[in-house]
């Protein structure tokens, strides 16, 4: 039995998880424009100034994107909001192409990040409805692993199709989300409501969330750890060119974390699934403390990449788990909220690292930055260990309920 579980980590998980799964890897392969939208911006005469309001609105969008996602698929429904969020982003996709100043890119990049936000609280509880409690880490996993087979693809995809025109990226990046709201429309059902009594109690927003003391503790000390993890895609390309080293070896860092999270996710996770997952969070979360503050420590090749294999090996332990604990705690007719806040906070942690990190590191120095991610990261991992008990008897007490 032990044997068969390794082999097959992701056995059992209902057609509705790989449905999200197959749609998550096509949309990813289309995940083209952000990462080169500075290029872009260039060839479209940008300053540098005009450059970051495009980049703060695109920022700005995943913080409203996630809070508007998460009451949508409540009320609307989740097929309604995901189908709402990507053939919104690709329209948004195309009037940023078509933007002809600083002003409508800005626009549009907002709505680009808005629109694309939506999708995952709607996703994490169409799949919270779909897999039951003990489950759902592994569902998740697969949602990541997924998210990263698709980045890694598109990473190459993106750099030649660049090199032929911009307007490839755009047009690949839209056509690859409207291809996922075929197959959301197609393939994925929606799951009967949740009773109406609870949400009447509710209301809409997200007060639900707000008198839940639980979940108030938690998310803040999973956004300290999501703003650590962050600065692997903020504070590492700074640290690669301040080492005098070229943009190439920052796009071979990202590949060896690809490579890595791609090929050992699947076999992790099964292995990992038979520990308490509250301390298994905490010890990946304190692996990537560990691995982004030895960026401080690397000043050569070898350096950055040891750094960097440690920090993937804490993002391959904790994936899953997070939206796992949260989807745990969430009432079911106040899934879509739930993940909504998750989301949320995850986009205040990168907002977060794209501003604050950037400004510890050019104004009080880079070793501040490296320790602040090292005691951060640690400490907030001792904290989790601290909410342990809570969690896990209020899991156990919404099992029994829904038993």
């Amino acid at each position: 039995m032990p044997a068969t579980r390794t082999t097959t980590p992701f056995r059992g998980l209902p057609p509705l998880v790989w449905t999200v799964f197959a749609g998550t890897i096509v949309n990813r392969l289309g995940y083209l424009v952000t990462p080169f939208l500075v290029f872009f911006l260039a060839s479209r005469g940008v300053t540098g100034a005009e450059t970051t309001y495009v980049l703060g609105a695109l920022g700005a969008g995943n913080l409203l994107g996630p809070a508007v996602g998460g009451v949508l698929a409540d009320r609307l429904g989740r097929r309604p909001t995901m189908l709402i969020g990507l053939i919104g982003a690709a329209a948004a996709q195309g009037a940023l192409f078509a933007a002809p100043g600083v002003v409508t890119m800005a626009v549009a990049a907002l709505l680009i990040s808005a629109a694309g936000s939506t999708v995952s609280p709607a996703a994490y509880a169409l799949m919270a409805d779909a897999v039951e409690g003990e489950h759902r880490q592994r569902a998740y996993a697969l949602l990541g692993w997924g998210v990263n087979i698709g980045t890694a693809v598109a990473g190459v995809l993106g750099g030649y199709l660049a090199a032929q025109g911009y307007w490839l990226l755009f047009a690949v990046d839209a056509g690859s989300m409207l291809l996922y709201a075929l197959v959301v429309a197609v393939r994925l059902p929606e799951p009967p409501r949740a009773e109406t009594a609870p949400r009447q109690k509710d209301g809409i927003g997200y007060g639900v969330v707000l008198r839940d003391r639980l979940t108030l503790l938690l998310l803040p000390l999973l956004g300290v750890q999501l703003f650590v993890y962050s600065l692997t895609e903020v504070a590492l390309p700074l640290a690669v060119r301040d080492s005098g080293l070229s943009p190439a070896v920052y796009g071979a860092m990202a590949a060896v974390n690809a490579v890595l999270v791609v090929v050992l996710q699947p076999f992790v996770t099964t292995r990992l699934a038979r520990f308490p997952q509250m301390r298994v969070q905490s010890a990946g979360s304190a692996l990537i403390a560990v691995g982004v503050a030895l960026t401080g420590l690397a000043d050569g090749i070898v350096g950055y990449t040891v750094s960097v294999v440690v920090w993937s090996l804490g993002e391959v332990v904790v994936a899953g788990i997070a939206a796992g604990i949260v989807a745990n705690l969430a009432p079911p007719h106040a899934r879509g909220r739930y993940q909504g806040a998750f989301s949320w906070t995850w986009g205040v942690a990168r907002f977060a690292a794209l501003s604050l990190g950037v400004t510890v590191y050019t104004q009080l120095g880079p070793a501040a930055l490296w320790w602040t991610a090292l005691v951060a990261g640690t400490a907030t991992a001792a904290a989790l260990l601290s909410l342990s008990a809570r969690i896990t008897r209020r899991t156990a007490e919404a099992h029994t309920l829904a038993a």
